[in-house]
């Protein structure tokens, strides 16, 4: 994905470099997750003391570990094992987790990172974002998902809510259960004990979109939502909303109504440009503030 959140196109750029809280040896790790015994720590002390390499480029050379393990245990040194634990059974659309040295992950996390500069000034619970687009197959749910995690990784209490009634696809992308979602929760057949954490992911919590409804746009609509909102605004720090196509139902409009902002997302030689610019006057009418708009190259 190559993008940039704009209100007058500013360039995603940034490291995405994540400090680590903890001063912990590579080696002290993959012996506490039963990767390392004695004698093979004693080998790569020997080879690293010869060869001048360090303790996990050594293991690695000497057979003793994979280089799934050397991932996991950088990820765990630098605070970042939610992201990689797990990975196995989640959609390897969560590039965020399952690559997350990819330059696609480079550019969600500079996403993010602008994102918060712009939410630094934010009141509590006002960090509640939709994100839209025209039509279908812009990849409004990859960028949902991923965001979602590299916002979580941060440590912010985050919540990713499928407001998709129409086609979610938010529960696949993290292989978990939707019997009771947003769809519940709106029809006063749950409450927002539906919303849980999303295992292996720190701080992220999923409400998926439930049974799909035969009046997604009335359930939307209603006062409900608001009420629901309100509750989630005081026990999380963000929450995204993933949404159905924008010019084919007025549902994101509903939902960037109630959150009080939106991102709009446009696919390259794919989405048509009136097509975004009608989303963003029809969002914008709704009185949501358009944060930006990100462009999907891929």
């Amino acid at each position: 994905m190559q993008g940039r959140i704009q209100e007058n196109v500013l360039p995603i750029e940034g490291s995405g470099r994540v400090l680590a809280r903890h001063d912990r040896r590579i080696g002290t790790i993959l012996a506490e997750q039963g990767k390392l015994g004695s004698r093979e720590i004693e080998g790569v002390l020997k080879l690293q003391q010869l060869k001048g390499l360090r303790f996990g480029e050594a293991a690695l050379r000497l057979g003793f570990i994979t280089e799934k393990d050397l991932r996991r245990a950088v990820a765990k040194q630098y605070d970042l094992e939610h992201l990689l634990h797990g990975a196995e059974s989640i959609s390897s659309e969560l590039i965020v987790a399952c690559e997350p040295s990819h330059v696609r992950a480079e550019e969600v996390r500079a996403l993010r990172t602008q994102l918060m500069i712009r939410w630094s000034n934010a009141n509590p619970g006002q960090r509640v974002l939709a994100i839209a687009s025209p039509g279908s197959g812009e990849g409004r749910s990859y960028l949902a998902a991923n965001l979602a995690v590299a916002i979580s990784q941060l440590g912010e209490r985050t919540l990713l809510i499928d407001a998709d009634l129409r086609q979610p696809r938010l529960h696949r992308i993290f292989n978990v259960p939707d019997r009771a979602g947003l769809s519940a929760a709106l029809s006063g057949r749950a409450d927002h004990s539906a919303v849980a954490p999303v295992p292996g992911f720190g701080t992220l919590w999923l409400l998926p979109a439930g049974a799909p409804p035969p009046n997604p746009q009335e359930l939307l609509s209603r006062q409900t939502l608001a009420a629901l909102l309100q509750d989630l605004r005081s026990e999380f720090d963000v929450i995204l909303f993933d949404t159905p196509p924008a010019k084919r139902y007025a549902d994101a409009q509903n939902v960037a109504f109630r959150s009080g902002s939106a991102l709009v997302l446009a696919r390259k030689d794919h989405t048509r440009l009136d097509d975004a610019q009608s989303v963003i006057r029809d969002l914008r009418d709704t009185g949501a503030r358009i944060v930006g708009t990100v462009i999907n190259a891929f």
